[in-house]
């Protein structure tokens, strides 16, 4: 039975998805993400999110193409699709920064996932990509979408529509993941990674992720009346007259979180 298992400490969290023995994205798997997500959104404690595979073969090699042929007959591939989105959604929107630890291979709905997340470690022996089309199929959970907005739209067609995955490296280069690291250290540099998150404001890590992640969704004028609309309203944030405070005194900040 797939499991999510959720660990906090020291202000981070970290899911571990567990579904052996490649970590597929089931059904049941997108809802316990979905659930964990719910949980950590009001959980003031936690400053950032770290997701990863258990084990060390895969963060999450694609969907469970089990459960393909009962999409095939009872006609029911969009409605999941639509259930998968709405997971990928929860986790994208957010207000806390969320790190994909990519500790295997990252493939498909693995890779939709990842994409969900605001940054992306890789370690050095994995493998990225969408073999989706290698089955007459195509990424149906956000990766369309998603991958041109991060490394334009070229790029995503010749990742999709090859089905041909990369190497960690290669996912550097052009943008898909923020760094690689030695095999197993996937989740220590996410850790490390996230521990700036600790002396940030999170009403205004909250409210910046939500101006770009809107903003990207329209036009630029669109965009950029959101940004004012947001910028007005974390000046009414306690943070921002500590901040602030803080600056003129010389010393850190000790934010609230309000």
């Amino acid at each position: 039975m797939p499991e999510v298992h959720l660990e906090r400490t020291d202000e981070l969290a970290v899911i571990t998805l567990d579904n052996p023995p490649m970590n597929v994205l089931s059904l049941e798997m997108s809802q316990k993400i979905a659930a964990v997500v719910a949980e950590l959104e009001t959980d003031k404690s936690v400053v950032a999110v770290i997701l990863t595979g258990a084990g060390n073969r895969a963060f999450m090699a694609g969907a469970d193409i089990k459960e393909f042929t009962g999409f095939i007959a009872l006609q029911k591939a969009g409605e999941a699709a639509t259930a998968f989105d709405d997971t990928m959604q929860r986790l994208h929107r957010l207000s806390k920064p969320t790190i994909a630890a990519l500790n295997g291979f990252t493939l498909g709905g693995g890779c939709e996932l990842a994409l969900a997340c605001d940054f992306r470690i890789a370690e050095e022996q994995v493998q990225i990509g969408f073999p989706e089309v290698k089955l007459g199929l195509f990424p149906g959970a956000g990766g369309t979408q998603r991958l041109p907005r991060l490394v334009g739209e070229s790029r995503a067609k010749e990742l999709i529509l090859t089905g041909e995955s990369i190497s960690a490296n290669k996912a550097l280069e052009i943008g898909l993941v923020n760094r690689v690291v030695p095999a197993g250290q996937a989740v220590a540099a996410a850790k490390d990674f996230a521990s700036v998150f600790r002396e940030r404001s999170q009403v205004s890590i909250g409210l910046a992720k939500r101006a770009i992640d809107e903003g990207l969704d329209g036009t630029l004028d669109d965009g950029l009346r959101l940004e004012a609309r947001l910028f007005g309203e974390v000046f009414s944030a306690q943070d921002v007259t500590e901040g602030v405070t803080a600056f003129l005194e010389k010393r850190a900040p000790k934010f609230q979180h309000r």
